[in-house]
């Protein structure tokens, strides 16, 4: 059983947003409207401790901005698109570039950036949005709501999208975890376990080459749990953010368990499950602890790690990988649940 407890917050004048609580015996998950952020998630350790384990701010109004979005769900297509263009029957759209070369998790502003509208459901809360026609440059009205469930142990997050218009669509949720608690400097000590057979290489702006690369005898072999700061060492540039792919088209779409993470020091596990063909593992290359984060802390490089199940990168231009497009009539939707617990 599930305790739901919803507030409404100030945001500006004439602003509010609405703070989602989900509370079961083990864990609680704070929710806001803005962006359908995960602020918080609480959990306890083998000491029956409990530290908030996903970074975030202590202020409203830093979610406004928040340049790394942190706890957000990020669309209409997540990840990159080459060239912030794409063609659909003949047409070329052309997004707005917010990413080197690429546009990036939606455009300049994406759905992290919006106030959606909630409602309560059994042991949750659903958030929907719609997306204009021409919002960002993509195409057709799009209506999208994410789901957060909490059962026990067992965050559940179900995604859901129709549009009146073919358009990419790739939904996903961009939570930074560090098992030890946010604010600690480092993942080193972090074992990672991610079940992919292959990982997408990329090029020097991020995106993938059309690779299939398998996972053997390489640095992103992460079938059998691995230590992340040795590993981190080796990898050549600053750290993993990469696809590793859980299933390949032609393969049925069910829900698969996709990794694994545990801190020794507190005993913490995390696990992922999803629906989706890939999981982006980031390993928060791009903090430099310049953002203020909660209690007064920064978050440098390695800070945390995000586990960002959803189509691969850059899909609506590579024909090989899984299907990007979703087209009048069809129903858009994938399941992903985080599993906490303490070993």
């Amino acid at each position: 059983m599930c305790e739901v407890k919803r507030e409404v917050l100030t945001l500006e004048p004439q602003r509010s947003v609405e703070k989602w609580t989900l509370r079961s015996q083990s864990v609680s998950v704070e929710i806001i409207s803005l962006g359908a952020v995960i602020t918080s998630i609480k959990t306890l350790d083998r000491n029956g401790h409990t530290a908030d384990i996903v970074l975030g701010f202590d202020d409203l109004g830093s979610y406004l901005t928040n340049p790394r979005y942190f706890g957000a769900v990020v669309g209409r297509v997540a990840n990159r698109i080459a060239k912030g263009q794409f063609v659909i029957e003949g047409k070329v759209y052309k997004l707005a570039i917010n990413n080197g070369p690429n546009a990036l998790h939606g455009g300049l502003k994406g759905f992290d950036k919006y106030v959606w509208t909630c409602e309560a459901v059994d042991n949750g809360v659903r958030l929907s949005h719609t997306s204009a026609d021409g919002d960002e440059g993509y195409p057709g009205n799009l209506k999208v709501s994410v789901t957060y469930t909490l059962e026990e142990n067992i965050l559940t997050v179900q995604y859901f999208a129709q549009t009146d218009q073919t358009t990419p669509v790739n939904l996903t949720n961009h939570s930074y975890f560090n098992l030890a608690g946010q604010g600690t400097p480092d993942i080193y000590d972090h074992e990672v376990t991610i079940s992919a057979e292959a990982y997408l290489p990329v090029d020097d702006t991020m995106i993938p080459t059309g690779e299939i690369r398998p996972v053997e005898n390489s640095l992103f072999d992460l079938r059998k749990p691995v230590l992340l700061g040795p590993r981190l060492k080796e990898l050549p540039g600053p750290g993993f953010d990469h696809n590793f792919c859980l299933w390949v088209p032609g393969q049925p779409k069910l829900e698969r368990k996709c990794a694994r993470v545990v801190h020794p020091g507190t005993g913490r596990v995390l696990e992922v499950s999803t629906t989706q063909p890939g999981v982006q593992f980031y390993t928060s290359n791009f903090l430099d602890g310049s953002l203020g984060g909660k209690g007064g802390t920064s978050y440098p490089k390695h800070s945390a790690f995000c586990l960002e199940t959803q189509n691969w990168p850059d899909a609506v231009n590579q024909p090989q990988f899984p299907e990007a497009l979703l087209r009048p009539g069809e129903e858009y939707m994938h399941t992903t649940r985080f599993t906490f617990s303490v070993a």
